[in-house]
């Protein structure tokens, strides 16, 4: 069997966990297995008509009145002990920040190996794989062993397909033991950021400045675009530094990864921790006054001129082709 751990928002899957479902699948149809899931949260069970069209079995629902939040010592001890329960062949989970630390601190009670970042498995005693590492900039073939194998898909990079047989899950409540040092660290409350509009790493499209903007005022000109296009609006990390745009704005591999259809980069020269956060750009279209820029040699499209000059013209064209 295969156990896959979900994450979801108000008992809605993320992305990044239909992905590792469609993944798990994959090791399944290897190992000849079936895909169970372990999910967290009082709205959990509700992820089951949707787990289920993509192959899942049955849902192992945690429940512990201690794990109303995220506690990631606990959930992975919770994880942890439903793998002695289930003697599962492996453990999938999503390639996110909270599907990392969760496997994460699975594998250290479980004193197993854990592979990050897989792309492709070929599953047999031990797990040859293919991951992403640097940021995606290097691909590493690695052999994973274990009694159970730990490991997470790449996020961003496996297409989300349904089951052809999928069913309904069956919803199975498992309570853990656990102790009062696996609650030491928890979620104590959530703020809602108060930036508005589409959120940068859900857009479809995604307009943004660098270095080449010039200043907190350059931005006005590219949030236009971004208003004209329904598109977020993101910056590089030297406009960060500079304090023209906050932290939430950044895209690179300390910021936001983005992966939109369409990516309007403005100004922005393409090093590699930027380009790191946008390569799940299905297009790039650039503008910049370097035809030798790195980012001129990524993109699909590329304006070569003074983004202050070419944002305004192609806002004004925006106009009378649309009408706004």
């Amino acid at each position: 069997m295969i156990l896959t751990f979900v994450e979801h928002e108000a008992g809605v899957p993320e992305d990044t966990t239909l992905e590792a479902l469609t993944f798990a699948r994959d090791v399944a149809d290897q190992t000849d297995s079936a895909i169970e899931a372990v999910v967290f949260g009082d709205e959990g069970p509700a992820v089951a008509d949707e787990v289920g069209a993509y192959g899942v079995g049955a849902v192992h629902a945690v429940s512990h009145p201690d794990l109303d939040t995220y506690a990631p010592e606990a959930w992975g001890e919770s994880v942890s002990q439903l793998v002695d329960e289930l003697s599962p062949e492996a453990v999938i989970a999503p390639g996110s920040d909270r599907g990392h630390e969760v496997l994460a601190h699975t594998a250290a009670k479980r004193d197993l190996a854990m592979a990050a970042n897989c792309l492709e498995v070929e599953a047999g005693d031990s797990y040859e794989l293919t991951r992403q590492r640097w940021g995606g900039t290097l691909l590493e073939h690695a052999r994973l062993s274990g009694e159970t194998k730990l490991l997470s898909a790449a996020p961003n990079e496996i297409s989300a397909e349904p089951a052809d047989d999928g069913g309904e899950a069956a919803v199975q409540e498992f309570e853990p033991d656990l102790e009062e040092s696996d609650l030491r660290v928890q979620i104590s409350s959530i703020e809602e950021s108060d930036e508005e509009g589409i959120p940068l790493g859900e857009a479809r499209t995604v307009v943004s400045g660098g270095r080449g903007v010039g200043s907190p005022e350059g931005f006005d000109k590219l949030e236009e675009l971004a208003d004209l296009l329904d598109a977020a609006i993101g910056s590089s990390r030297a406009a960060v530094n500079e304090g023209w745009r906050s932290h939430d704005d950044q895209i690179g591999q300390t910021g936001t990864k983005i992966s939109p259809k369409l990516y309007i980069p403005c100004g922005i020269s393409g090093a590699v921790q930027h380009m790191v956060g946008c390569k799940g750009a299905e297009n790039i279209m650039a503008i910049n006054t370097d035809p030798e820029a790195a980012i001129i040699q990524k993109a699909e499209y590329a304006v070569i001129g003074d983004l202050h000059e070419v944002v305004p013209e192609l806002n004004e064209a925006i106009r009378e082709e649309t009408g706004q």
